[in-house]
C-alpha cells in the first residue's frame, strides 16, 4: 500500500477542458490516480504542462464538482 505524498493545490479549473489545475510540488506520471485529504480519488493525472522547473498538472476529475478542490491540497498515492 502506498502512502499519501503531497501533490499540490488545485488552482482553478480550466475554462477549455473542464480539468482541475495544480501547481505541481512533486513529480507523477500520466494516468497516476489524484486523491483528496480524506483518501478519496477525485481524478487522474491528464497532463503535464509548463516549465520543466514549474510545472503544473491537469487532473481529469471523476467527481460532481471538482471545483470544490480549488484551494485544497491534493496527493498521489493513497493512504
Amino acid at each position: 500500500m502506498k502512502s499519501k505524498k503531497g501533490l499540490g493545490t488545485g488552482i482553478h479549473i480550466s475554462s477549455v477542458s473542464g480539468n482541475l489545475i495544480l501547481k505541481a510540488e512533486k513529480n507523477v506520471g500520466l494516468g497516476e490516480p489524484i486523491y483528496d485529504g480524506k483518501g478519496r480519488k477525485i481524478g487522474i493525472v491528464f497532463d503535464i504542462f509548463g516549465p520543466v522547473s514549474s510545472p503544473f498538472i491537469a487532473v481529469k476529475a471523476t467527481v460532481a464538482s471538482p471545483e470544490r478542490y480549488v484551494g485544497e491540497p491534493l496527493f498521489s498515492g493513497k493512504s
